[in-house]
């Protein structure tokens, strides 16, 4: 789509939505219908970007203090790998409001400018089709470049964006990587995609491991070879305490199945829970041992059991030569 400002872009929105069929082939079009007709936006509008107050930010942070904890060095290790291409890097909540921001010093009085800052407001009811208000409300990932923007003012932007979703699952906000660069190729965009991806779920794991740091935390099998942010938490008697959101996708998870004590054995099978429990047993086992200087009978203390039991289970965990 070839870049347009002004009457030319509100022409151009206009024409699309002028056939009635636009909005049903494209969710473009879509969202474009949803800011001129549901929002009653105009996409000349020149107005300036909305923001909270300093208390309004305080406590939108405070709402997001755990993720936004679990995400510090995911964002920074993001930066690290598209802050040289001039973009910027915003965590926001599911209201579109950046709680976080990474982005160099001397881009600063560019990106807030642009309202690329924390505490602007960056929902589709109020800022039209973009890349963070128009992926949270279709709850996907997305990439709105340029002229892709509803409001004239936002079309110098390119904005790539995924959701991301608390411990239970929920919705929580979303990582997005913005630029003002005028030569962004879509390849350019894809390498954006992909790494905003990945630290999307990189966050919501941590923020899940985090949340749940008593349990033990198991790859939900088969699913977790097509995403790493597959996990669930159980507990010391196998029944599945959480789940993150590609878990409960994955497994049919719900809370009133986790409410009603379900067990690992039965969304993993009965093998999977078994050889992740022996595994779990030859970790506290070793541990045991190692904190004792690898003496059985103080490790078997430690772990409550006879020398003789624990004999046998070093002998069936394969692991005779760790004691003495």
């Amino acid at each position: 789509m070839s870049e347009r400002r002004g009457n030319d872009h509100g022409s151009l929105i206009k024409q699309v939505l002028d056939d009635g069929a636009g909005p049903a082939r494209s969710a473009l079009a879509a969202s474009w219908r949803r800011s001129l007709t549901l929002h009653g936006l105009d996409p000349e509008s020149r107005g300036g970007v909305q923001t909270l107050t300093e208390q309004q930010l305080r406590e939108a942070r405070q709402a997001m203090e755990p993720m936004t904890r679990a995400a510090q060095p995911v964002l920074d290790r993001l930066f690290l790998a598209v802050g040289d291409t001039g973009c910027c890097v915003l965590l926001t909540n599911a209201d579109g409001v950046p709680v976080e921001r990474r982005g160099a010093a001397v881009d600063d009085d560019t990106f807030r400018a642009w309202g690329l800052w924390p505490g602007a407001v960056w929902s589709e009811a109020v800022e039209g089709t973009n890349g963070i208000g128009t992926a949270l409300a279709e709850h996907r990932p997305l990439t709105i470049h340029r002229d892709q923007h509803f409001h004239a003012r936002n079309t110098a932007l390119s904005c790539t964006s995924h959701p991301i979703h608390d411990p239970r699952g929920r919705l929580a906000g979303l990582l997005d990587v913005s630029s003002a660069r005028a030569d962004a190729t879509e390849s350019m965009l894809g390498l954006i995609a992909a790494a905003v991806a990945d630290a999307a779920r990189a966050i919501e794991a941590q923020t899940f491991r985090q949340a749940f740091a008593d349990a033990r935390i198991v790859l939900a099998g088969d699913a977790a070879e097509r995403n790493t942010a597959a996990l669930l938490a159980v507990d010391r008697h196998d029944l599945v305490v959480g789940a993150t959101r590609a878990a409960r996708l994955a497994l049919s998870i719900t809370d009133e199945r986790i409410a009603g004590q379900l067990a690992a054995s039965e969304v993993l099978g009965a093998g999977s829970v078994e050889a992740d429990l022996i595994e779990a047993e030859r970790g506290a086992v070793r541990r045991a041992l190692a904190l004792n200087g690898g003496n059985v009978s103080a490790a078997a203390r430690a772990l409550g059991v006879s020398r003789a039991t624990l004999h046998r289970k070093l002998n069936r965990l394969g692991l005779g030569s760790d004691a003495h």
